[in-house]
């Protein structure tokens, strides 16, 4: 039977150090692990003065930027060994964010399936509840998923969403469009999800960036060009400080298969090093 709400899942408030996801034991944990770990550890030691989850941006890009080939697209970018580390990510966290535009296109699982450990929460940013009842995030064997959506959603959608096993929860309107990232961050911490993982799409992970909602960056790199057609990661940012840009401290590179992938905390260029 479903669990009804997140406190009944029983995997909230997990420590870090328990969220391993890995296949071989934690000796084995490799360099990028480790550092994530660390990061979300490091959060969630002043989480009692951040009211949100420690928040892990991961996606996978190609040379030129792009996440897709073009819009509407589901493309295949990283290789099985970057997969591999993204499935651990995944386990290392309470909760895991997307999209809808994700949703709609790739129609993910946002699970662990290739490494160990537990699955994390999916959330889901649909404005108009736009996420089909029949996604498969709403039918695995995991947590209850998260709909985020505007007060004037429609109630009928969001009944059929409830009845497919999602709980549906409405936030207010950030200025222009969309939901407001900070509120839902608050929410989720209200909540007990202490770590937040960010897969995509463009929006979020603008949106995130923008608002200097990120702890750290795992970023895959794939050999590969998706040239003007391609849908690139980072939209438009309208920094909430309009003098300063994010930026990426404490940077290091590893080389898996042919992809390479950067990782280290995020900031913003004013910010004292």
């Amino acid at each position: 039977m479903r669990q009804s709400g997140l406190l009944q899942t029983g995997r909230v408030r997990r420590s870090t150090e328990a969220k391993s996801g890995l296949m071989d034991g934690a000796s084995d944990e490799s360099v990028i692990l480790r550092s994530v770990r660390a990061t979300l550890a490091r959060v969630q030691k002043k989480n009692g003065k951040i009211p949100r989850p420690a928040v892990t941006l991961s996606f996978a890009q190609s040379l030129d930027g792009c996440i897709s080939a073009c819009h509407g697209s589901s493309t295949a970018i990283s290789g099985d060994q970057s997969m591999l580390i993204t499935h651990q990510l995944r386990a290392m966290h309470d909760a895991i964010l997307v999209g809808i535009n994700t949703v709609l296109i790739d129609d993910p699982r946002l699970t662990v399936r290739h490494a160990n450990g537990e699955n994390p929460i999916p959330v889901v940013l649909d404005s108009r509840l736009r996420t089909p009842p029949t996604a498969r995030l709403l039918h695995q064997d995991r947590p209850q998923a998260i709909i985020a959506t505007l007060p004037d959603a429609s109630k009928e959608r969001e009944l059929k969403l409830v009845k497919a096993g999602a709980r549906v929860v409405r936030l207010p309107e950030a200025p222009g469009s969309g939901i407001r990232m900070p509120d839902l961050f608050s929410w989720l911490r209200q909540q007990h999800v202490d770590s937040l993982m960010i897969e995509g799409g463009s929006k979020v992970i603008s949106s995130v960036l923008a608002d200097c909602l990120g702890d750290q960056l795992v970023l895959t790199i794939a050999p590969k060009f998706f040239g003007k057609n391609g849908v690139r990661a980072v939209d438009t940012l309208n920094c909430v400080r309009s003098l300063s840009q994010p930026c990426l401290t404490n940077v290091a590179v590893e080389q898996l298969g042919d992809d390479l992938v950067v990782w280290g905390t995020l900031a913003t260029d004013d910010a004292d090093q």
